[in-house]
């Protein structure tokens, strides 16, 4: 039986899934590096699709940008379709000088925003963190294929244009990497209904220096990004 969202039948989806927010870029993907790769779901063109990487069965299902749409896919994958593991794949900026373009960072925690989180603890704020298996099987991952990675902390925005002046200042000085708009709705529904969630992260522009990377240079970036992803998947 289909979700409201996603149109896939149980069982079409495997118990792995990566999640970048486009879905053009799950549809690269699956057809970049998976093997027999189907599309599930085309319903707002938010694609899916599952397919197998070295013999494993993988999906990758597009998000779309923001906590708002992102909670409903986690939900909808968890809850209707059984999904055990997610790992968000998508960018972020840096939010310390030091960190350059392309660098990927694999996620611990994510502070933020997100009004649904404040909703549900009621003021109280709780820790939104990834799950440490995936995390340091990701870890162990990087280092044999010789991708250098880096690990801590991001923020994740219900915004993304905003004109307070000096918003970042003590992100930065608390050793915030970079900001995105996912991750934290991912790992608190994640840890709500026991499944496991990890957030591996392409720096494709760098907030407090300006830097920013061109369309062809983020998708050349990405495939370290998603090898990591699909070699623990």
């Amino acid at each position: 039986m289909a979700s409201l969202h996603l149109e896939a039948q149980v069982g079409d989806i495997a118990e792995s899934v990566l999640l970048p927010g486009d879905p053009l870029r799950a549809k690269h993907v699956a057809e970049t590096f998976l093997e027999n790769a189907v599309c599930y779901n085309r319903v707002r063109g938010m694609l899916g699709f599952t397919g197998y990487y070295k013999g494993k069965r993988v999906s990758i299902q597009g998000s779309g940008m923001g906590m708002g749409s992102a909670g409903i896919y986690v939900h909808e994958l968890i809850n209707n379709y059984h999904v055990k593991n997610i790992i968000r794949v998508g960018t972020c900026g840096a939010l310390q000088r030091d960190l350059d373009l392309g660098q990927v960072i694999i996620a611990m925690s994510a502070s933020g925003d997100s009004d649904a989180n404040a909703h549900l603890f009621k003021g109280l704020h709780f820790a939104a963190t990834a799950d440490f298996d995936l995390l340091y099987r990701a870890y162990e991952k990087a280092k044999e294929l010789n991708i250098n990675t880096k690990q801590g902390t991001i923020f994740s925005s219900n915004t993304f244009y905003d004109t307070e002046p000096n918003r970042w200042d003590v992100w930065e000085k608390h050793g915030i990497l970079g900001v995105e708009m996912e991750s934290q709705i991912l790992f608190t529904i994640a840890k709500r209904f026991g499944a496991k969630a990890l957030s591996i992260l392409t720096v494709s522009d760098n907030i407090l220096t300006g830097e920013s990377s061109s369309q062809k240079e983020r998708e050349q970036s990405y495939m370290d990004m998603m090898r990591i992803a699909l070699e623990i998947a």
